[in-house]
């Protein structure tokens, strides 16, 4: 759809900008800048290692050069649109842009959007709107010929895209035909296809994930399915089952941010011990399909000394009685062994 883009993330960059940070990680869009009005005058390399660089600006009037594309790369709880996104995205569109949208708020239901989009002949991609002819799951995904791994959490924005984008493409480098599963909106921006479960009617949320594996699992060797929220969240915990029952994964990979106790969002609710979320997904799979956690992904952002994170991934593969790492900080060939 577009080649080079400009990110949206006023406020958020980089802590708080999961999308954004994904789409400069791993899509193939070129990024011109990362728009948050907070941080003008930075660089992207100033916060996100090993990606490739670019400005941090104020405004879409800002973004030096030409763009095919505004991404809006954040999604605050519930997915609204914050009025204050407004000029900038009007602007975009005014620019001759299309916009790529991944909330709950649908772009192109916006009257004012709409109809300043159909004046400059510009697309308005709202990636959360759903397929309308997606069924309710028939239990096939364990037909297809490729091993499924599934990433699960200990809560949301733990590292579940990141680790799915990570392991496909440390198997396609190690000669294994990949394939990522987007059932989110980062990664289906990422790889340009998908379908965005958190959005999908409760009924067709495992048919959604079956669908795909359906039309996927026979062309590749390995599937990678990206998981959404937490069995325990409060909020997400229907759209992590929903996924877990119609993907049929052959195997699990835990992913747990380091230090997080509490329910992002919901500070409350407390996590329950790490070792308890093994036997949690493990039990609810079983009665749909027999799967394991077979290692887990930690991720240590928040961690600054190398020695203390490697002793806070040895902690987490003692807890999940598996081989752990952290995909960015150390590579992924540790636990895509453990998946071989």
């Amino acid at each position: 759809m577009s080649d080079r883009v400009a990110v949206l993330a006023h406020e958020k960059f980089p802590d708080r900008s999961k999308t954004a940070n994904g789409i400069i990680r791993y899509a193939d869009y070129e990024v011109a800048a990362v728009l948050d009005r907070d941080r003008p005058g930075e660089r992207v390399a100033d916060h996100l290692p090993a990606v490739p660089d670019a400005p941090v600006v104020a405004s879409f009037a800002d973004v030096p050069g030409d763009v095919d594309a505004l991404v809006i790369g954040i999604a605050p709880i519930g997915g609204g649109f914050d009025e204050s996104w407004r000029p900038d995205v009007e602007a975009a569109i005014e620019a001759g842009c299309d916009v790529i949208s991944g909330l709950h708020y649908f772009l192109d239901d916006d009257d004012k959007l709409s109809a300043l989009a159909a004046e400059h002949g510009v697309e308005l991609w709202d990636v959360r709107r759903p397929d309308r002819d997606i069924g309710v799951a028939e239990g096939r995904a364990d037909e297809v010929d490729a091993d499924v791994v599934l990433t699960v959490g200990t809560d949301c924005s733990v590292g579940k895209m990141t680790a799915t984008m990570e392991l496909v493409e440390a198997a396609r480098d190690a000669g294994i035909d990949a394939c990522a599963i987007p059932t989110g909106q980062t990664g289906i921006m990422i790889e340009g296809w998908g379908n965005p479960v958190d959005r999908v009617v409760s009924d067709f949320t495992a048919g959604a994930v079956e669908e795909m594996i359906l039309e996927k699992g026979d062309e590749h060797d390995l599937l990678v399915v990206e998981g959404q929220g937490s069995i325990v969240h409060p909020a997400y915990s229907a759209v992590t089952c929903g996924i877990l029952h119609g993907a049929m994964a052959d195997k699990l990979v835990l992913c747990h941010a380091a230090g997080r106790e509490a329910i992002h969002g919901y500070e409350d609710t407390a996590l329950p011990p790490i070792e308890a979320y093994v036997d949690l997904y493990e039990s609810l799979a079983a009665p749909v399909h027999e799967t394991e956690v077979v290692a887990g992904a930690l991720n240590t952002v928040d961690i600054d000394d190398d020695a203390a994170a490697e002793d806070a991934i040895e902690a987490f593969a003692d807890d999940i009685d598996a081989p752990a790492t952290d995909l960015i900080r150390l590579g992924a060939d540790e636990v895509l062994e453990a998946i071989r």
